[in-house]
């Protein structure tokens, strides 16, 4: 205690938002794991999954569009705290008789956790611009680069919690269990995090949600390419195909996913070294030609594995091994426009760029969360993994407008 006391206010600050961060991902992951796993034991088709998804999906592209107005009113310490109070109300419309649980309540329930996840994902990832001094890119790109990454890890955590949970206690007791930890870690939000984090000093019109910035707007556009890539084979189509194909009961499905989900967190907290080396190991930004050679590389993984999935070769090897070779490549990409979006937007109110896009960002979940399960159903994996190399091809395509490194201070 005494060390954190020691700690300057922008540190304390950060490690709360980090705090506020892990405790929501967590049982975020769990939650997601928890419907997808339970329907399908009830007997759900995949495209029914992916419906109760699809609110979830929805409300997260409006939210993350006002809800980075809000924050720039308001101040990110209350569009945070709002967003896990929601997450708690969420969780317990699901701690419910499982006769309650029709599609259109559960959609609604997914609606606002939804809401809740944008809200808190758009404020941890615009507070950390405020809290590094302008011009220290690098410390920004560290700081990004270990939130995002740790995110993800435990996200992955929460998958395995989820299918874990499912066996332990069912489905009603996992909710009540969630909602319970996430509502102490409200009070603590409540009571420590700082009132001005993020608040701009100009109030912004409502008008100006959209972004204006040409550099913002392109990486908004891969964003989403690139996220509807990666939801339209891994959302539905993969945990559904383990199950039915493999065989793999709930803790092996959850398992797994959780493995390669804290694994592609881990790579995402290193990527800043992966990254940061130019010519004769000289440190260096990363910018949008960076961006755009990392897609490509995607683009060449996820044909890969189509391609052995498409003429059944050795499935389990090509699944589990293509997928561990998609995760590090894909958790790359997603670093790199973690950094280049919060190094991009502007300085004062910084969540109206973040949040603008991360509007994309909840786009592109949306479509590949709906195309998961109805191209699964009608085709299956492989048609899915195809897709998912058309997206990422578009990814690489748009990446090519985004700025380097020698004229970023232009058009950003």
């Amino acid at each position: 205690m005494n060390a954190f006391a020691n700690l300057s206010r922008e540190l304390k600050q950060y490690l709360l938002v980090t705090f506020n961060y892990w405790n929501f991902t967590l049982t975020d992951g769990a939650l997601r794991m928890l419907v997808v796993l339970h329907f399908h034991q009830l007997g759900y088709t995949p495209l029914a999954i992916a419906m109760l998804f699809l609110f979830y999906e929805i409300f997260g592209v409006i939210t993350n569009l006002v809800g980075g107005y809000l924050g720039a009113r308001l101040g990110l310490n209350k569009t945070m705290n709002v967003g896990l109070g929601m997450q708690v109300l969420a969780l317990l419309m699901l701690a419910v008789p499982s006769s309650m649980l029709s599609v259109p309540y559960v959609m609604a329930a997914q609606a606002l956790s939804g809401i809740a996840k944008d809200l808190n994902k758009m404020s941890a990832k615009s507070a950390i611009k405020t809290l590094v001094p302008s011009g220290e890119s690098g410390t920004l790109y560290k700081w990004v680069a270990i939130l995002t990454g740790s995110k993800n890890a435990l996200k992955g955590a929460g998958f395995f919690l989820g299918g874990l949970l499912l066996m332990a206690v069912g489905f009603q007791q996992s909710m009540i269990i969630m909602a319970a930890l996430l509502a102490l870690v409200l009070v603590l939000s409540a009571r420590l995090l700082g009132s001005d984090i993020g608040k701009a000093k100009t109030k912004p019109k409502f008008t100006e949600i959209f972004s204006k910035s040409g550099s913002v707007n392109i990486l908004s556009a891969a964003r989403m390419f690139l996220f509807a890539a990666r939801d339209v084979w891994f959302v539905v189509a993969l945990p559904v195909f383990l199950g039915s194909t493999f065989g793999w009961d709930h803790l092996w499905v959850g398992g797994f996913l959780a493995l390669w989900v804290i694994g592609y967190g881990i790579v995402q907290g290193f990527a800043p070294k992966i990254t940061g080396t130019g010519a004769a190991g000289k440190a260096h930004t990363p910018d949008g030609r960076t961006a755009m050679l990392w897609a490509g590389a995607l683009v060449i993984v996820t044909a890969t594995v189509a391609l052995g999935i498409h003429h059944q070769w050795q499935q389990q090897f090509t699944i589990v091994g293509g997928l561990m070779l998609f995760g590090v490549v894909f958790a790359i990409n997603s670093s790199l426009h973690s950094f280049l979006i919060v190094h991009y937007a502007g300085e004062d109110g910084v969540s109206m760029d973040v949040g603008f896009y991360y509007m994309a960002n909840a786009m592109g979940r949306l479509v590949g969360t709906v195309l998961s399960g109805w191209v699964y159903q009608m085709a299956g994996l492989a048609a899915c993994l195809w897709i998912s190399v058309a997206f990422l091809a578009l990814t690489v395509l748009i990446s090519i407008g985004l700025p380097r490194n020698k004229r970023l201070s232009a058009v950003a």
